[in-house]
């Protein structure tokens, strides 16, 4: 864990880096937290800048109330003791859980918001890791599936030992409320630093694109850069919240058809597209489809781009990233492979 909790910090210094915009832009608002077990920092430019930022702080504040776990007076924690029974839920609530299960759908389970009774037998929420026997995880598996959930208008009814658990698409899904709320306060220029999802407003204020770095998976280097704007970035990867047993690792990354681990020959998936939302589910189901699955998926709905790495360090992009893609320096020997 500290080692992870290591690259997490290397790859938000390098993000920030790479995402200044020099000396000659005017003074940015700024402002870091805190929240939903993550490293926030929001940077924006305008008159109005670090008045909207304090709002959007707390707009975050609000959504983890709402959907953390842990917190016993959260909906979601409320809808997961609730033991079969309904439970009420605000909009915003009913809003994630109803795309949720779009998501889940959309990949065939890839991407699934019932999955938490497994992250939490392998120990990824408590920090208290472990791996569970197969007994344990058949026992598990038949309450993972979209078909665990019932979601009327204002009520959510979970079926009894089902659970959600929105990591994988919260902080996408927060970071477009916060692009929408500061846009709506004027603001043309910011990015978002949500841990490893980055949500960008416009460009700087120069006028020139955002760049944004992906980590190489083996290590706490930059392997790729990509120029952006308005838009959000996101990537998930295995080394970002691992540990090591009997000398094999095991990532937080699980597969909601074995409830392990997914190993499908990918490192790290980055997805491209002005929803944080669907950048943040998509880039968890495409790194259990694997590189195959995940170039239909493309082809199939063309609304992302992505940067897939695989096992063996060869780079895959899809074709609306190519412009902008470049290769970090000590990488440039690596194969890239352009999907059309």
């Amino acid at each position: 864990m500290a080692r992870s909790l290591r690259r997490l910090a290397a790859l938000t210094v390098c993000l920030i880096l790479l995402c200044s915009c020099g000396n000659s832009a005017p003074n940015p608002a700024d402002v870091q937290f805190t929240a939903m077990d993550t490293f926030m920092h929001l940077t924006a430019y305008g008159d109005n800048a670090q008045a909207a930022l304090a709002r959007a702080q707390q707009t975050v504040m609000e959504l983890e109330k709402s959907l953390s776990v842990t917190d016993p007076g959260s909906e979601v924690f409320a809808a997961n003791n609730a033991n079969g029974q309904p439970v009420s839920v605000h909009s915003a609530t009913a809003e994630l859980v109803r795309f949720s299960l779009s998501m889940s759908h959309r990949t065939g389970g890839a991407m699934d918001p019932t999955v938490y009774p497994l992250v939490r037998a392998w120990g990824f929420t408590t920090r208290q890791h472990r791996v569970p026997s197969q007994a344990e995880l058949d026992r598990l598996l038949p309450l993972v599936g979209a078909e665990q959930v019932v979601l009327t208008e204002d009520t959510l009814t979970l079926s009894p030992g089902a659970m959600l658990d929105f990591g994988g698409v919260a902080k996408g899904w927060a970071g477009d409320r916060l692009a929408e709320a500061l846009k709506q306060a004027g603001i043309s220029s910011a990015i978002l630093r949500l841990g490893g999802n980055i949500q960008t407003i416009g460009t700087k204020p120069d006028g020139s694109d955002w760049v944004v770095g992906i980590q190489d998976p083996d290590s706490e280097n930059m392997l790729t850069r990509l120029s952006v704007r308005d838009c959000a970035v996101v990537t998930s990867g295995g080394y970002q919240r691992s540990f090591t047993e009997n000398g094999q690792t095991y990532w937080h990354i699980l597969d909601p058809s074995t409830g392990y681990p997914a190993r499908t020959g990918l490192t790290s998936v980055t997805v491209v597209a002005p929803s944080g939302a669907l950048c943040d589910a998509l880039s968890t189901a495409l790194f259990v489809m694997g590189p195959d699955k995940a170039a239909e998926h493309w082809r199939e709905h063309r609304d992302f781009d992505a940067v897939l790495v695989r096992e063996d360090g060869s780079v895959i992009i899809t074709a609306g990233l190519e412009a902008g893609f470049s290769l970090m320096g000590g990488y440039g020997d690596r194969e890239v492979t352009v999907l059309r």
